[in-house]
């Protein structure tokens, strides 16, 4: 039992120092650009940092945690009802048009779980926590509910594995949704960062700091822009919005938010709070 508890403790602070490793990572590029290219004036170290560390670590460790209890059993029945055959063939395709078809496929499934995390009420109040927040940087990309975010990337996996561009069998099962997620992820913290950069003709392929910044405004619905990396899956479904030459100048939500990461943890399973989309 010692042992046990040992190896875990020790596995617990190698994944705590890599993700300290990896912020350490993500400032040195986003700090200098959010000073250079600044949208915003903003200090670095704005009142709600505090929380919003508390949710980088807390969201880099418990949402993996999750998703393994529900995708082990999940990936095995799949494998029990899709025909051998059809996952054999892909897993023959090369990789980058696994990797692509993945991304297309993950983001569309993403878009889907998003508009329902605004359109659901008993879902909006996990997502209500992303968006409570008042000023927009890289940092804020951590800054979700777990249950809000599990929900996102159970959404977005469960498609790979029913096509066979992922499973816990095979290196290209076991490579293809890490690299999906650690792409997303990356991109996640780049269309947060409170930078004012478009993109240009760009823009229509990928998502920009421009498109995403009015996902999060409060002075426009919050219906609009639900992509994370494809903003043409908004165009082909109708939330698209991206208005030339302007940005949003302030976000947040209407309802009230409380300060503290705990509070605000609790908050959805406490109080009832309205769908800004239906």
């Amino acid at each position: 039992m010692i042992d046990y508890l040992t190896q875990h403790g020790v596995k617990f602070l190698i994944d705590v120092f890599r993700l300290g490793v990896w912020l350490v990572i993500l400032a040195s590029i986003f700090v200098p650009l959010e000073r250079l290219f600044a949208l915003h004036g903003q200090k670095i170290l704005r009142p709600e940092i505090g929380a919003d560390l508390g949710y980088y670590f807390l969201n880099g460790l418990l949402p993996a945690m999750l998703m393994s209890v529900v995708l082990s059993p999940l990936a095995w029945g799949i494998h029990k009802v899709v025909p051998h055959g059809f996952h054999a063939a892909v897993a023959e395709a090369p990789f980058w048009v696994r990797m692509l078809a993945g991304l297309v496929v993950g983001d569309v499934a993403y878009y889907w779980a998003h508009r329902c995390l605004h359109a659901v009420p008993i879902l909006w109040r996990f997502h209500a926590v992303h968006h409570s927040a008042p000023r927009i940087d890289f940092l804020v990309n951590s800054r979700a509910h777990p249950i809000d975010m599990v929900f996102g990337r159970l959404c977005g996996v469960i498609p790979l594995y029913v096509l066979g561009l992922a499973g816990p069998a095979g290196a290209a099962g076991s490579t293809l949704p890490v690299a999906i997620v650690l792409t997303g992820t990356v991109w996640g913290f780049f269309i947060h960062a409170n930078v004012r950069w478009r993109f240009g003709p760009l823009a229509w392929l990928l998502s920009t700091p421009h498109f995403h910044h009015w996902h999060h405004t409060i002075d426009a619905p919050l219906s609009r822009n639900y992509a994370s990396m494809l903003p043409w899956v908004d165009r082909m479904f109708g939330t698209h919005y991206l208005p030339k030459g302007q940005w949003p100048s302030r976000y947040g939500i209407a309802e009230a938010m409380p300060d503290s990461m705990g509070e605000q943890l609790l908050q959805p399973f406490l109080e009832r709070r309205p769908s800004p989309a239906g």
